[in-house]
C-alpha cells in the first residue's frame, strides 16, 4: 500500500514524488520508458521566463517563470547556469521601442539577485555581432539561465528516491481500478505484472495524459475521468557544429513571428531550435524531425548568420510532443504554456497534470503536493523552495555559496585539487554532470586504473557502473542521449561499445525490480 502512485517519468511526474516523499508520504512513480525519454529531455533546455510570451498577454505565464529561474540556478548549478542572450534587432519584425518595454517588463516583472539586465548594444563593436551579418549593426543583451533538462529529471528521481520513494522505469501502468477508498492498479514491467493499492493517483503522463484517463484509468460506475483535450505539438531542434565562439546565445525575430534560438552547446556544437508542429499521428513518442522542419530551421539562423546554416552541416536532431491543453486557437505557437492541475475527488483522489513547461517543474509540483494534501486530508509543509536537487549542494567542496556561476568553477578547482589524476576534461565532465555526487562515481578511486576500462573516449566502466546502479541507466541510448551527451562526440563503433557494455552488464532481474531500477 502506497499513499501516492504516479504514473510517468517525465519533469513532472519526477518533481511531484521528490515533493511528496520530502513530505513523508509513500510515493510510488511508473514510467513506461527510461526517465525523461520523452518531452522532458527535448526541450530547447532554457531556464526562462518566455520574453515571447509577453506579447500573448501571459503575464502570470511569465512572472512565475520569472521567479523560478533563480530558486532553480541556486539548487543545481552543476546542471544550470546563467546565460546571456543577444537579440540583433531587425526592424521589419518588431520595432525597437516595443523590444525595449518587452525587456523592461521582463526585467521587473520578477526580483533579480543573479542575473544582470537587460541593455541595448553594438553589434559592430560588442563580440556577439562578429558572426551575423553586417546589416545588423544594434542588438539587446537580456539574462536567462540554461538547464540540462534530462539529467534535472534523473536528479529529482535521486532526491525522491532517497526520502523513501520508489522509482521504477520500464514498467507500465495497464490498469487503474478506482473505488471509494482508493485505486488499485496493475504494473507491468520486466518482473512481470504488480498489483499495487493506492490512496492517491497522479497522472503526469505528459503527451499521454489524456490517453491515460481515456483508457487506462477505470473510473467508478456513471463517471467521466476524461474531461479535457491535448493539443500536441512538436517542437524539433537541430545541432550543428560550433558556429560562433563567445558564450552568449541568440534570439532570433523569424517573418512568421516564431523566434529561434541559437545556443552554445556542448563545448564545439551549438543548438538551434524550436519548431511548432502539429502531431500527426495517435504516437507522441515517434515523434521525429520532418526534412522541412531541417530546412526551416537553418533558414531562419542562415537570415542572421554571416555563414550559411546547411542541412548537410546537421549533427544531430531531436523532437519533443509538448502537451498544451487545447484551447481551439489556430497557431500553435500560441497555446499557453502554462500549468494546470485538475483534482478529482468524486472517488478514491486523482489528480491530472495538464501542460506546463521545465522552467516551472518546481512550482508546479509543489502545487501539486498541496493539492493531493489536501484531497487526503493531511495537508503537509511545502520544502523544495530552498532545497538543494541531488549533487547541488557544494559547501563540502567550496564552503558558502556565492554566484552559482562562480560557486561552480570553485568546485571544479576544488575537485581538480582533490584528485589531480583526472584529466582535467574529464574532471570538468564529471563535476558538471554530478555535482558533489562526483564522490559517489569516483567512490575509491585514485587512479585512472580504478576507474576501469574506458569503454569509449572518457567513459569508464566505473561511471557506467554508477549510471547503472544509481540513475536507472539501462541501455546505451540511456547513457548517451539523456544522463549525458556523449552520442555526440563517439563514432557509431563507440557508440555501440557502450551499448554492448549496457546489455552486458544490465540484465533484467526480479532484484533489480524490487531496488528501483528496473530494466529490460
Amino acid at each position: 500500500m502506497v499513499d501516492v502512485l504516479i504514473v510517468g517519468g517525465g519533469i513532472n511526474g519526477c518533481g511531484i514524488a521528490r515533493d511528496l516523499a520530502g513530505r513523508g508520504w509513500r510515493v510510488l512513480l511508473c514510467e513506461k520508458d527510461d526517465l525523461a525519454a520523452h518531452t522532458s529531455s527535448a526541450s530547447t533546455k532554457l531556464i526562462h521566463g518566455g520574453l515571447r510570451y509577453l506579447e500573448y498577454y501571459e503575464f502570470s505565464l511569465v512572472r512565475k517563470a520569472l521567479q523560478e529561474r533563480e530558486v532553480l540556478l541556486r539548487s543545481a548549478p552543476h546542471i544550470m547556469w546563467p546565460l546571456r542572450f543577444v537579440m540583433p534587432h531587425d526592424p521589419s519584425m518588431r520595432p525597437a521601442w516595443m523590444v525595449r518595454i518587452g525587456l523592461f517588463l521582463y526585467d521587473h516583472l520578477a526580483r533579480r539577485e543573479v542575473l544582470p539586465g537587460s541593455r541595448g548594444v553594438d553589434l559592430r563593436a560588442h563580440p556577439a555581432g562578429a558572426p551575423l551579418k553586417s546589416v545588423f549593426r544594434r542588438g539587446f543583451v537580456y539574462s536567462d539561465g540554461w538547464v540540462d533538462d534530462a539529467r534535472l529529471v534523473v536528479l529529482n528521481a535521486i532526491d525522491a528516491r532517497a526520502k523513501g520513494a520508489e522509482v521504477l522505469t520500464r514498467t507500465r501502468c495497464v490498469g487503474a481500478q478506482r473505488d471509494a477508498d482508493g485505486w488499485t492498479a496493475v504494473l507491468e514491467g520486466p518482473a512481470g505484472r504488480r498489483t499495487v493499492r493506492a490512496r492517491a493517483v497522479v497522472n503526469a503522463a505528459g503527451p499521454w495524459a489524456e490517453a491515460f484517463l481515456r483508457g487506462v484509468a477505470q473510473p467508478a460506475r456513471g463517471e467521466a475521468l476524461a474531461t479535457r483535450h491535448l493539443r500536441l505539438v512538436k517542437g524539433s531542434h537541430i545541432v550543428v557544429p560550433r558556429v560562433f565562439e563567445h558564450d552568449h546565445a541568440y534570439i532570433f525575430q523569424n517573418p512568421d513571428k516564431r523566434i529561434i534560438f541559437a545556443i552554445p552547446y556542448q563545448g564545439d556544437f551549438t543548438l538551434i531550435g524550436t519548431t511548432d508542429i502539429e502531431l500527426s499521428g495517435d504516437d507522441p513518442g515517434a515523434a521525429r524531425i520532418a526534412q522541412d522542419e531541417v530546412e526551416y530551421l537553418c533558414t531562419q539562423a542562415s537570415r542572421y548568420f554571416e555563414k550559411p546554416i546547411l542541412p548537410a552541416d546537421v549533427a544531430w536532431t531531436y523532437s519533443g510532443v509538448r502537451p498544451l491543453l487545447d484551447d481551439a486557437s489556430g497557431d500553435p505557437s500560441a497555446v499557453t504554456r502554462d500549468y494546470m492541475l485538475e483534482s478529482n475527488a468524486t472517488a478514491a483522489p486523482l489528480l491530472s497534470v495538464w501542460g506546463g513547461k521545465i522552467t516551472t517543474f518546481r512550482k508546479l509540483a509543489e502545487d501539486a503536493a498541496d493539492e493531493v494534501g489536501r484531497m487526503l486530508g493531511e495537508a503537509r509543509p511545502a520544502w523544495t523552495e530552498s532545497a538543494f536537487l541531488a549533487g547541488g549542494d557544494l559547501s563540502a567542496w567550496i564552503g558558502a555559496a556565492k554566484r552559482p556561476d562562480e560557486d561552480f568553477e570553485r568546485f571544479v578547482a576544488a575537485v581538480q585539487a582533490k584528485h589531480p589524476w583526472l584529466e582535467a576534461s574529464l574532471a570538468r565532465r564529471l563535476a558538471r554532470a554530478y555535482g558533489a555526487r562526483i564522490s559517489v562515481v569516483l567512490g575509491d578511486a585514485r587512479s585512472m586504473q580504478d576507474m576501469g576500462e574506458a569503454v569509449a573516449p572518457g567513459l569508464h566502466e566505473r561511471e557506467l557502473r554508477y549510471l547503472r546502479d544509481e540513475e536507472w541507466a539501462c541501455s546505451g541510448d540511456d547513457v548517451l542521449w539523456r544522463r549525458s551527451k556523449l552520442g555526440l562526440r563517439f563514432t557509431p563503433e563507440q557508440r555501440e561499445r557502450v551499448g554492448a557494455w549496457m546489455r552486458e552488464q544490465v540484465p533484467p532481474s526480479a532484484q533489480r525490480v524490487r531496488e528501483g531500477v528496473a530494466c529490460s
